[in-house]
C-alpha cells in the first residue's frame, strides 16, 4: 500500500474560515491515522482575489489549532517543492504542451464578447444548460496560422471525451457517476497563461503523490473534470471524499453574512476559545465516535478517526455545544495555567493597575468553575470596577422587608478587620439576630451588598469589593 499523503490546498483569497478549517482538520486526522503525510499547498492562481495576509492567516491559525503540516511553503520537501502554484507555472506549461500535442486540448481564440453572445443565444434557444460550442476545436490549419500570425490571445481548452462516463467511489457518499456529455470543453489555461483550478490541482496532486482528497461537497462537480485529466495523462486517480455542509442552528448553510456563528478561526482565538476545544469540536462536524464519548485528546482522535464513520448528513455548528466543550477544557487547567490564559482578557476589559497581584488572582479564580470562554471574564468581574445597574429582579429583592433587616444587621456587624473569615462571622451573627435563613437571608444580603441577583461565593465577592464600597452601599440602602 502506498504511503497515505493528504493535502489541504487553500486559496489565499481570505482568512481561515470554519469550513476550510474543518477540511484541513479531517485531512490531518486521516493522514496521521494512517501514519501518512499532511501537505499544505497554496493555490494562489486567482491573483486578483488574493488578499494580503491570507496565506499567513491560513498557516498561523492551522498551527494554532494544532494542525501542523509535514510539508508546506515554510517546510518544503525538495522532492515536491515548490508549494505555491504561482511558483509552478513552468511545470503546468510542460503538461499543457503535452496535451496540445496529443490532441487532448486546443487553443481557443474566442473573445469574452463572443463567448457571452454564444451563451445568450443558448439561453434564448431554451437550452437547459450551456456549454462551449467547440468553435475553435474545428479550426483549419490555415485559420490557426492566421490567428498565430495576428498575435491573437488565446486560452487552452480541454477536449472533453464524447460519451464517456466517470464513476468514482466517494469515501463519504459511495458511488457517484457523471456523463461527459454534460460537461463542455472547459478552459485549463486562461488567456493570461495562468492555469485554472481544476487543471493545476490534478498536476499538483499527481506530482506530490497525493493518495486521498478530502474536500467540501461543493467540489463534487469538479471531480469528473479532474478524472478525465488524470486519465488523459495516464496517471492514477486518488480516492475522493466529499464532506457534507456545515449548517447553522436553523439548518442553513453557513454564510459569511450569518451573524449567528463567528465565521473565522481568528475570532475564536480573540474571544477566548481554546485551540484544543476547537480541534475536538470540529472533529465531530461530520464524523462520529461509535460510543457516547465527546471529549477527546488529539492523540485519541488520531487513533479513532476513520473515513468509514464520516456522515452523509449536514453537520450543525452548535455554538452552545462548542461553548460547553470549551468550558470543560478550561476547568481542567491548573490554576496557574488558567490564570495565564484569562489574565489578558481581564486586562483588556478593565484597568487592573490599581489592584495588587493577590487581589487579581483571587478575583479571577473565583470564576474558574463558571467561565466558559476567555472574553467572558470582563462581564463577570465588572461589578468590582463599575457600579452595577439594579435590574427589576434585584429591585424586587430590595423591596422585601426582610432584606432591610438583613442589611441593617450586617451593617451593624461589619468587621473592621477585612477578611473572608471575618465576613463569615458577621454573616452568622446576622443570621442569629434576624432569625432568617435561606433565600431571604442569602439573596437579601447579596443584592443589598452587590446589587446583583447572581454571583460567586458571597463572602469572597464582598471581600473583593472592599470595606468602603460594601459599607457605603448598605448605608445608602437602609437610609
Amino acid at each position: 500500500m502506498k504511503k497515505v499523503r493528504v493535502r489541504y490546498a487553500p486559496s489565499p483569497t481570505g482568512f481561515l474560515h470554519i469550513g476550510n478549517a474543518r477540511t484541513a482538520l479531517f485531512d490531518y486526522l486521516i493522514a496521521k491515522h494512517y501514519d501518512g503525510d499532511f501537505v499544505l499547498r497554496i493555490e494562489d492562481t486567482d491573483v486578483e482575489r488574493n488578499v494580503e495576509g491570507g496565506e499567513e492567516s491560513q498557516m498561523h491559525y492551522l498551527k494554532w489549532l494544532g494542525i501542523v503540516p509535514d510539508e508546506s511553503p515554510e517546510n518544503p520537501n525538495p522532492l515536491y517543492a515548490p508549494y505555491r502554484q504561482m511558483e509552478r507555472l513552468d511545470i503546468y506549461a510542460k503538461y499543457t504542451q503535452e496535451l496540445l500535442e496529443k490532441g487532448h486540448a486546443y487553443k481557443c481564440y474566442c473573445t469574452p464578447e463572443e463567448l457571452e453572445a454564444d451563451y445568450e443565444a443558448q439561453v434564448a434557444a431554451g437550452h437547459a444548460s450551456t456549454r462551449y460550442s467547440k468553435k475553435c476545436a474545428h479550426l483549419s490549419d490555415e485559420e490557426k496560422k492566421q490567428n498565430e500570425e495576428a498575435g491573437k490571445t488565446f486560452s487552452v481548452r480541454l477536449a472533453v471525451p464524447e460519451d464517456a462516463t466517470y464513476t468514482f467511489d466517494d469515501m463519504v457518499r459511495g458511488e457517484i457517476s457523471f456523463e461527459s456529455k454534460d460537461i463542455g470543453d472547459w478552459v485549463i489555461v486562461k488567456s493570461n497563461g495562468i492555469p485554472t483550478y481544476n487543471y493545476a490541482v490534478v498536476i499538483d496532486d499527481h506530482l506530490m503523490d497525493i493518495t486521498h482528497v478530502f474536500r467540501g461537497e461543493e467540489h463534487i462537480s469538479n471531480t469528473p473534470r479532474q478524472m478525465m485529466l488524470f486519465e488523459m495523462l495516464g496517471w492514477d486517480v486518488p480516492r475522493f471524499g466529499h464532506m457534507t455542509l456545515i449548517v447553522n442552528e436553523s439548518g442553513k448553510k453557513l454564510s459569511k453574512r450569518d451573524n449567528s456563528v463567528m465565521q473565522y478561526i481568528s475570532q475564536y482565538e480573540e474571544t477566548g476559545y481554546l485551540p484544543e476545544a476547537m480541534f475536538n469540536f470540529m472533529s465531530l462536524l461530520g464524523w462520529s465516535y461509535p460510543g457516547e464519548k465527546e471529549l477527546f485528546t488529539q492523540e485519541e482522535l488520531i487513533e479513532h478517526f476513520s473515513e468509514k464513520r464520516l456522515s452523509k448528513s449536514p453537520s450543525m455548528f452548535d455554538v452552545q455545544k462548542l461553548t460547553w466543550m470549551n468550558h470543560q477544557y478550561l476547568k481542567e487547567k491548573s490554576d496557574a495555567d488558567w490564570l495565564a490564559f484569562v489574565l489578558p482578557f481581564a486586562e483588556k476589559a478593565h484597568d487592573l493597575s490599581t489592584k495588587d497581584t493577590a487581589w487579581v488572582e483571587q478575583c479571577l479564580l473565583l470564576y474558574k468553575e463558571q467561565l466558559q470562554y476567555g472574553a467572558e471574564i470582563g462581564e463577570l468581574i465588572s461589578m468590582y470596577f463599575n457600579e452595577p445597574v439594579i435590574g427589576p429582579e434585584a429591585q424586587e429583592v430590595l423591596d422585601w422587608d426582610t432584606t432591610k433587616q438583613v442589611a441593617e444587621s450586617f451593617l451593624n456587624n461589619l468587621p473592621t478587620t477585612w477578611s473572608v473569615e471575618s465576613l463569615k462571622e458577621a454573616f452568622n451573627t446576622t443570621k442569629k439576630e434576624t432569625e432568617l435563613k435561606g433565600k431571604p437571608l442569602f439573596m437579601g444580603l447579596r443584592v443589598a451588598g452587590t446589587h446583583q441577583v447572581h454571583g460567586p461565593d458571597l463572602m469572597s465577592a464582598l471581600y473583593l469589593m472592599g470595606h468602603d464600597v460594601v459599607e457605603a452601599r448598605l448605608k445608602d440602602y437602609v437610609a
